[in-house]
């Protein structure tokens, strides 16, 4: 087993690793920037080192800072996270070349499944069905429109390089054929630095459903079931749960079957999660394979019972897990509900300031995975995600009520966030009976009015002004205040030992 991990990474998830790492006794090295001086994921793991400015491309995507800091620290392996350099190929070669474990997949196989051209191609050579569409980049306009009327419209452009909703242009009509490509082809470059696009059939009203698994060192590749990640806003998931709300055994045995076939086919290791989408007949589509342990990771462990990133950790320490697929029992509903700095009632725009008051949610089956306190800043540095409220129920109806308790229990004082929505969710008929699919949400959203504040964020809002006298300082925690146990003090804030 690996003995000491340098966590890649910011917010929730360096925490969510560190916890795994102390119960298996590995010592755990953080990083942050500037803006993150204060952050939690700083005081949670045992050692802390700057990489520099804000910006991620100065601190979290600076390949040769983070290198640094594990030659210093003696760290012995990397976990990247998710997001930042999670999916990038050349890192991983980079980690290893250093002498280091990498905690994720081989790199061939993040440079195969990244590439979603090239991803595509691989998929269908192992067998997995695919969206009727093109096999190639794109590149031709008397050759691209022939395409799309043979395919039909509406299709979907989508970048070869892409990920988190970045690069996908849905067109309905022949005369927004070209100038939509130009946008994709646009946004591509500037977000990956690859103007490749393809093209798909457009599937209208389907579901996102996904396959978590984790590939063994002996090439075993086990399931823990399929998550249901169709609520949606710009590409981008808001409510995940484990299984989905149409899931039955012909389903999950297609699923699996595919994400089977391509996991194996591929020489894959470590986690992974193969993406589907499933239209209203129930046939399966590959999208794509996330190569990397995913934001919505926590509902499978809520309905498997397995930690997945101390699978994670043994995997990529060579060690062979004892576990078999026949031990790999789903009990029970699990959501999670990610809070965005955002304002859902006024588009999701994006909402920053200082988390003045908070209260966090507790109770029988939630977990919440968050790095929030009280004084915080919250900025537009980074992604929006402040928590992700995790529930479990013995079954789906049960796991909703438990969410809407838990969400009203959660309450953040200062920047907006998606909160307040969870109760009109909770109380939706299509939500409830599982009638939704990737374009609900927004409609959905749109439709409804803006609640303002209820008493109990009003009565919030006077206790937050009455102890305002305390200064921004005091309510940050602090080495003598925060209650963790003893730091390393080497490269906290405040100590001269920085890289």
């Amino acid at each position: 087993m690996l003995k000491k991990l340098l966590i890649a990474n910011r917010g929730e998830i360096v925490l969510r690793v560190a916890r795994s790492c102390r119960e298996l006794g590995i010592a755990t090295v953080g990083v942050y920037s500037e803006a993150d001086a204060n952050a939690a994921h700083v005081r949670e793991v045992d050692e802390a080192y700057l990489l520099g400015a804000a910006a991620p491309s100065e601190s979290y995507l600076n390949q040769d800072k983070i290198l640094e800091v594990a030659k210093k620290s003696g760290a012995d392996a990397i976990h990247p996270g998710y997001g930042f350099l999670s999916e990038n190929s050349g890192f991983a070669r980079r980690v290893q070349e250093a002498g280091l474990i990498w905690v994720g997949p081989p790199a061939d196989a993040i440079d195969l499944m990244g590439d979603k051209i090239l991803s595509r191609k691989t998929a269908k050579k192992l067998g997995v069905p695919m969206i009727p569409g093109t096999e190639d980049a794109l590149d031709d306009p008397d050759e691209l429109a022939a395409i799309a009327e043979k395919l039909g419209y509406p299709v979907l452009l989508k970048a070869s390089g892409g990920g988190g909703g970045k690069g996908i242009r849905l067109v309905h009509s022949a005369d927004r054929l070209i100038p939509e490509l130009n946008l994709a082809r646009s946004e591509a470059t500037k977000a990956f630095g690859n103007p490749a696009v393809f093209m798909e059939k457009a599937i209208i009203n389907g579901r996102h459903i996904e396959l978590q698994i984790m590939a063994t060192p002996s090439g075993r590749v086990l399931h823990f079931g399929e998550r249901e990640c169709s609520l949606q806003r710009r590409h981008q998931k808001l409510l995940e749960e484990a299984p989905s709300s149409i899931s039955n055994p012909g389903l999950r045995e297609r699923l699996v079957k595919a994400g089977l076939a391509l996991s194996s086919g591929i020489g894959y290791r470590n986690a992974g999660t193969i993406e589907f989408l499933v239209d209203s007949d129930e046939n399966v589509y590959f999208l794509e394979m996330n190569t990397r342990l995913q934001v919505e990771h926590a509902v499978s462990e809520m309905i498997s019972g397995v930690d997945l990133v101390r699978m994670q950790l043994q995997v990529a320490s060579g060690i062979e897990p004892e576990i078999t697929q026949d031990d790999i029992q789903f009990r029970g509903h699990a959501l999670e509900y990610r809070v965005y700095a955002e304002d859902p009632f006024a588009g999701f725009t994006p909402s920053t300031g200082t988390i003045e008051h908070l209260s966090l949610p507790s109770g029988p089956f939630v977990r919440l995975d968050s790095a929030l306190f009280e004084g915080d800043s919250v900025s537009l540095h980074y992604d929006p995600m402040l928590a992700k409220l995790v529930v479990w129920g013995a079954d789906r109806q049960e796991a909703i009520q438990r969410l809407k308790r838990a969400a009203e229990d959660f309450l953040v004082l200062g920047p907006k966030t998606s909160l307040p929505l969870v109760p009109f969710l909770a109380e939706s008929e299509d939500f409830k009976t599982g009638r939704f699919h990737t374009k609900w949400l927004v409609p959905f959203v749109d439709s409804l009015e803006n609640p303002g504040l209820d008493k109990r964020e009003n009565a919030a809002i006077a206790a937050a002004l009455t102890a305002h006298q305390s200064s921004r300082k005091s309510q940050s925690p602090s080495p003598a205040s925060s209650g963790t146990r003893p730091w390393t003090l080497s490269g906290r804030p405040g100590f001269p030992s920085r890289i």
